[in-house]
């Protein structure tokens, strides 16, 4: 037995609190994978130990080794997925540390980071993703903001405008209009089209166009045309 196989056996033997919090990062990443194994065990959403996982994520998911980042990430979304609207109780803190330090990570990061914002509005915290939201939109680094933009478009494209209110969204976008990079204007400029598509052109264009520049407006009136209003939720809340 190599000398990593017997640091890992014995680390099995640690409380949860301890794995996750390891020096050895090949013990964290052990423990993220043993987490994410019996969550997708659960079948019960009252099951006590998902009472005792729920406050190991708000650090699991901040962890300064990429690898071991995306196994935590794997753990939230098996947890998520067995827990009820309960878990809601955590949502704040751990939607906080997913936008602070996943959305500049490796691209399945990123992918696995936005699932996991999902699950939260699907067990009705929708508070917490939308004020992790707002946090994220004002990263200085602009590979951060796309990925926020983009989740709350897929939030309201698939729950709906009942679920996902349009005003905070609305707060949200000029801001956006005039940022820098050409990305983050192309996707605020979807978000912006999906929102008429669950709430109409007109209080878009009278909430909006005032706070646009002529470019974007230019640019937005050209694609109007193609949006109809008639846009029906395709996932439901838990």
């Amino acid at each position: 037995m190599s000398e990593d196989e017997k640091l890992l056996k014995e680390a099995k033997k640690l409380p949860w609190e301890d794995r996750l919090a390891h020096k050895n990062w090949k013990v964290r990443n052990d423990a993220n994978i043993d987490l994410a194994a019996v969550c997708d065990g659960i079948t019960d959403p009252k099951d006590p130990r998902l009472r005792e996982f729920g406050p190991f994520f708000r650090k699991a998911v901040a962890d300064s080794n990429a690898p071991v980042q995306e196994k935590a990430l794997d753990a939230l979304i098996a947890f998520l997925k067995a827990a009820d609207a309960d878990a809601g109780r955590y949502a704040k803190e751990v939607c906080d540390a997913i936008v602070t330090k996943c959305l500049t990570g490796r691209p399945k990061t990123v992918e696995k980071a936005q699932i996991s914002f999902m699950l939260w509005v699907e067990l009705e915290a929708v508070e917490a993703f939308l004020d992790a939201m707002e946090k994220g939109i004002k990263n200085k680094v602009a590979k951060a903001v796309v990925p926020a933009i983009d989740v709350m478009f897929q939030a309201l494209s698939e729950f709906g405008s009942k679920i996902i209110p349009p005003k905070r969204i609305l707060k949200m976008l000029p801001e956006l209009f005039d940022h820098q990079d050409q990305n983050v204007r192309a996707s605020s400029k979807g978000l912006t089209l999906e929102l008429c598509r669950w709430i109409g052109k007109d209080p878009v264009k009278s909430i909006l166009f005032e706070k646009m520049r002529d470019t974007m407006k230019k640019e937005l009136e050209a694609e109007l045309g193609n949006v109809t209003g008639n846009a029906k939720p395709t996932r439901k809340i838990r």
